[in-house]
């Protein structure tokens, strides 16, 4: 068996599963972001009484915080008030950040678990060798009453990746590159592995931008093999103890893709789908109205840092805007420390509070007809950030900050080669 699958067969109780197989499974924890008030609905819909451990449940604010309109106002009053009736130990309320980063920061996420929650991303987790998959209202108020739910067994796809990256290219070109070559329904209800020597050594943050954006492929889950960053990482924030599964050497993949990124260039995702990636050489030199650095996938303090890089001591171009949203208060606090905020803010960026800001389209520095983002976040269908109308482009922070320092679409090597040779 693989990893994944010996993870659900624990779950089930069972000593052996198979691709394709309905399992019964115990959850290890539940999330609920503030698009879901639903799920308060349906638990009550559906009989319930008190949810099934109020220490494995975990509401978060992110999506619309802090709320930007009546309604969804009264979305977190409603969900306030299930929480505190419920006694729920893990409320992050709007002065948290994004799901995906404060529940590894808070220590509910460890190898070998079970993760849902109501957000696609939650394959993000695969980077701490977890099973994280994403639910509707309903499959979750399933898990508040029970604590468990079914699954199909998915079977895994291995992405290897090899090489070393030349300097100012990034996980995030990375997953960008094969998503351009796999495409955006390469894995519908499959588990992807990501391995090879590329993977082996990469940090935390890395990782959780590669298996966040797994999701953009169809997949059900994503994994890495823990390794010794994220086991630092883990026990430097949980008591828990955990097992990581090993694959069966005699495993056999449902498909395997290699890739060698030791040649590659910046990626960008240009207008209007994930999919659409092109070498930034290949990208004419766009105009850009505003640009953005946050979210799950790109707002982390490595994020931020990229940015700093090329920034410090510079002043973003007069005909663009660069909006900043660390991707929770712990990432802020710390973006303060290293200088970084006070060194962005001065170059021109505009800083809001930890959440997932523009990136659904919702509040926090919109889109308007005819404008030209390029953003560190993971999706640019049409309407994302704002009107319909306007165009996205995806790349690394540092292609984001690349792009506002010259008001258009730049590789970002010309520019780290640059501030190398002023230095």
């Amino acid at each position: 068996m693989h990893a994944i699958q010996k993870i659900l067969a624990k779950a089930a109780g069972k000593e052996k599963v198979q691709a394709g197989e309905i399992v019964n499974c115990k959850i290890d924890f539940a999330e609920i972001n503030d698009l879901y008030l639903q799920t308060v609905y349906s638990f009550y819909e559906m009989g319930g009484k008190e949810v099934w451990d109020n220490e494995k449940i975990a509401f978060v604010f992110d999506h619309y915080s802090p709320a930007p309109t009546i309604k969804t106002a009264q979305n977190h009053k409603e969900m306030r008030a299930f929480a505190k009736e419920q006694n729920l130990k893990y409320h992050f309320d709007i002065n948290a950040g994004v799901c995906h980063q404060v529940m590894p920061e808070a220590g509910v996420v460890w190898p070998g678990m079970i993760l849902v929650a109501t957000d696609s991303h939650t394959t993000t987790h695969g980077a701490f060798g977890a099973f994280g998959t994403g639910l509707g209202a309903t499959d979750m108020a399933t898990v508040l009453i029970s604590g468990e739910l079914w699954f199909r067994v998915p079977e895994v796809i291995k992405i290897e990746i090899n090489g070393q990256l030349q300097k100012g290219v990034y996980a995030k070109d990375v997953i960008l590159h094969i998503l351009g070559k796999l495409k955006a329904d390469a894995a519908v209800y499959k588990a992807v592995e990501f391995s090879g020597s590329y993977v082996e050594d990469l940090g935390v943050a890395e990782r959780m931008t590669i298996c966040n954006m797994a999701v953009e492929m169809g997949a059900k889950t994503a994994y890495m093999k823990p390794n010794h960053k994220v086991i630092e990482y883990v026990q430097a924030r949980t008591d828990q103890e955990f097992i990581i599964q090993e694959t069966d050497e005699d495993f056999e993949y449902a498909e395997t893709h290699v890739f060698d990124v030791s040649q590659l260039s910046p990626q960008l995702a240009v207008p209007h789908s994930v999919d659409n990636v092109r070498s930034i050489e290949e990208v004419e030199k766009v105009k850009i109205d505003q640009a953005f650095i946050g979210s799950c996938t790109g707002g982390r303090l490595e994020d931020i840092e990229q940015a700093y890089k090329i920034l410090d001591g510079k002043k973003i171009h007069p005909d663009t805007r660069l909006v900043i949203i660390p991707a929770s208060t712990e990432v802020y606090q710390k973006a303060i420390e290293m200088g970084y905020v006070q060194s962005l803010m001065t170059a021109g960026a505009t800083f809001a509070a930890s959440g997932c800001g523009p990136c659904l389209g919702t509040h926090a520095g919109l889109l308007t007809e005819g404008e030209v983002c390029i953003t560190a976040t993971n999706r640019n269908f049409p309407g994302r950030m704002g009107s319909t109308g306007a165009q996205i482009y995806l790349g690394s922070p540092a292609s984001v900050a690349a792009a506002v320092l010259t008001g258009e679409i730049t590789d970002p090597r010309e520019v780290i080669k640059e501030v190398e040779a002023n230095a």
